[in-house]
């Protein structure tokens, strides 16, 4: 049998040590003859001396590599002793495996989000083209937290199920998945700087900030008025999705105005280091603000795209439960009774109304006729979508509070969402809506949980600032005053601005 590369190979140390003993040895035997040969030299003494000279160097150099080899030797064996009380690192209990996993993933899943809001200033500003290097950076961290999340979700599912080393090898894959994601966008964070020069010349940057600022102003106020409007056309479940979007939008755009007026002072009396603080911050304020926004617009849009769509997916599935031969399942009957009685009685929920026909659809299984399939197939990947999106925006908006187990719910209804999108699988987009709706049922836990941390009030849209993870601590967990905001990079580099003390 072969041996192992550690027993067949010497230590680097150990070739080392015999090279240089070698190397002595050769001169030895060159000098040797040399040394005992008959004097040419007309004076005795010199042959004495010479003699005398380079015998003691030849044996000093002798003992020296031994001397070498020998310390090599006992260092190597230091390093592999497996006996107590040896020179061995700890085994890392995989309680405490699990505990950096989890944390892993928050921190990381964090600086992706960060990175990604930053990023997107910059595709604005500079456009696409010079933003390229970081957009492929950030795509590698989410590659590689989709498998560290991935695997979460496996432990979770099958954690009684699998061998205790098995548990513990996918602990490590989930640590060094989450550490390569943090190394890459850390190592871009240099480079992104230098692309950005704020601290050089923030003028431009600002100028664009300031721009985005204004336009989302007066989209707040649209916002306001269409869930007005929403409220009087649907039931009191289909604004639930955006509850206080309006309100938080207009606090993070409170904080945006003092820091962008900051960074604006900061800019005219050539502070650009200040100048690029309060811009960073004011940047998360108003991307967050635009996630609030966005969501109303695009509920109202889901909403009217699933009123249009429900009375033809109500009429399939009607026709669907009366087809000879189809099994009748009790609960789809139900289902399809209860929405056609509310859509004849107004104000209902569609997009609920749509959930509760992909859910009577999925019931049936594989009996479902083809022909009937496409109808409640578009309607179960609306609600999905618009199931996903709300949680997507909600824990990008709540990071600060948000755990590992909501996070990992979310990747999962991503990863089932696309699969459906790519199979055609109404399966798949049942699973998809109901881990969206899980991940976001656990985030509101965190965040009721989390409440307020900080220790008193805070005006001016800070407390928002800190829930949604805009303005960060000195260190991850850090619920003390906070330094400075986040930027793009990993977990080494996103807390590199900062204003020397309390923000």
């Amino acid at each position: 049998m072969t041996s192992p590369p550690s027993r067949s190979r010497p230590h680097p140390g150990v070739r080392v040590a015999h090279a240089v003993l070698g190397g002595v040895a050769a001169v030895a035997w060159l000098l040797l003859p040399w040394v005992t040969a008959p004097a040419r030299a007309a004076q005795p003494e010199d042959e004495t001396a010479t003699g005398d000279l380079i015998l003691p160097l030849v044996a000093l150099g002798t003992v020296v590599a031994l001397a070498v080899y020998a310390f090599v030797r006992r260092t190597r064996r230091a390093r592999t002793r497996t006996t107590p009380g040896g020179g061995s690192s700890p085994v890392v209990p995989s309680e405490e495996l699990d505990r950096q996993g989890r944390r892993f993933l928050v921190e990381v899943d964090d600086c992706a989000r960060t990175s990604a809001e930053e990023l997107g200033f910059v595709v604005g500003w500079l456009g696409e083209a010079a933003a390229r290097p970081f957009t492929e950076a950030l795509e590698d961290a989410r590659g590689e937290l989709t498998v560290a999340f991935r695997l979460r979700q496996g432990l979770d599912d099958t954690a009684d199920q699998v061998p205790a080393d098995d548990q513990r090898e996918a602990l490590k894959q989930i640590v060094a998945r989450c550490a390569e994601a943090g190394r890459r966008l850390d190592v871009e964070a240099p480079a992104f700087d230098q692309l950005r020069e704020l601290e050089r010349e923030p003028t431009g940057a600002l100028e664009f900030a300031e721009a985005r600022f204004r336009q989302l102003t007066g989209r707040a106020t649209g916002a306001e008025a269409a869930l007005g409007e929403l409220r009087e056309r649907y039931g009191p479940s289909a604004c639930l999705p955006v509850a206080g979007h309006v309100e938080q939008a207009k606090d993070r755009l409170v904080f945006a105005t003092e820091q962008l007026n900051r960074a604006r002072q900061a800019t005219v009396m050539g502070d650009h280091g200040e100048a690029a603080v309060h811009l960073r911050a004011a940047e998360g304020a108003v991307h967050q603000a635009d996630v609030f926004v966005t969501g109303v617009d695009r509920l109202a849009a889901e909403l009217a795209r699933a009123e249009e769509r429900l009375p033809a997916v109500l009429t399939e599935m009607e026709a669907a439960l009366d087809k000879d031969g189809l099994p009748q399942d009790r609960t789809a009957v139900a289902a399809v009774a209860d929405v056609r009685r509310e859509v004849a009685v107004v104000p209902y929920d569609p997009l609920d109304a749509l959930r509760r026909l992909a859910r009577a659809a999925a019931a049936l299984g594989g009996s479902l006729p083809v022909e009937y399939v496409a109808d409640l197939l578009d309607g179960a990947l609306l609600t999905a979508r618009s199931a996903l999106t709300a949680a997507i925006g909600f824990v990008t908006t709540h990071r600060a509070a948000v755990g590992s187990e909501a996070r990992t719910r979310l990747a999962e209804a991503e990863r089932h969402f696309a699969l459906a999108q790519e199979t055609s699988s109404l399966t798949e987009a049942r699973h998809a809506d109901r881990l969206a709706h899980e991940a976001q049922r656990l985030a509101w836990q965190d965040v009721r949980s989390y409440g307020n941390p900080y220790g008193g009030p805070f005006g001016g849209g800070l407390a928002g600032t800190l829930l949604g993870g805009v303005l960060l601590g000195e260190a991850p967990g850090d619920r003390g005053a906070p330094r400075g905001p986040a930027c793009f990079g990993g977990p080494a580099t996103r807390r590199r601005r900062g204003t020397g003390g309390p923000f």
